[in-house]
C-alpha cells in the first residue's frame, strides 16, 4: 500500500458547524474527518454504495480514534481535511487525518477502521479493494 499519498477534501465552515461564539464545535470535527475518509475512498474508486452492492456486502466502521485539537476553526473558514492511509492488517485499516486552515494545522486524528460484513462480522479487506487503495 502506498502510504505517501494524501487525499485532500476542501470544507467550508458554516454557521451550523459553530457554537454561539462562532468557533467550530468539537464534535463537528468528527464529521469533517468522516467526510475526508469517505472522499479518500471515493478518490480511490471505492464507494460505500459499491461496497454494499457486493455479493457479500461490506462496510467500514471506525473502531478507534485518537483526536487532538490544536487551534480553533471559525465560521467562514476554508479548511482542508487531509487523509492518509498508513497500513492495512487483516480487517483493520490505519489512517492519519489532519484539518488545516492554510498553513495552520487545527486538528489531527489517528483512526483505526475495520472492514465488516453487513451483519457486523470482521472481514479481511478484500484484495481488489486493497489494490484500489494502493
Amino acid at each position: 500500500m502506498a502510504t505517501d499519498k494524501i487525499f485532500t477534501l476542501p470544507v467550508r465552515v458554516y454557521y451550523e458547524d459553530t457554537d454561539f461564539s462562532g468557533i467550530v464545535y468539537h464534535a463537528n470535527y468528527l464529521k469533517f474527518f468522516e467526510r475526508g475518509r469517505s472522499d479518500a475512498l471515493r478518490q480511490c474508486g471505492v464507494t460505500h454504495t459499491d461496497l454494499l452492492a457486493r455479493e457479500q456486502p461490506l462496510v467500514f466502521a471506525v473502531r478507534k480514534m485518537t483526536t487532538e485539537w490544536l487551534a480553533p476553526a471559525r465560521i467562514d473558514d476554508d479548511l482542508q481535511v487531509r487523509t492518509q492511509y498508513k497500513a492495512v492488517r487483516g480487517a483493520r485499516i490505519a489512517l492519519a487525518q489532519e484539518i488545516w486552515r492554510h498553513e495552520d494545522r487545527l486538528a489531527c486524528a489517528d483512526v483505526e477502521a475495520v472492514c465488516l460484513t453487513a451483519d457486523g462480522a470482521p472481514r479481511r479487506v478484500p484484495a481488489d479493494i486493497l489494490e484500489q487503495l494502493s
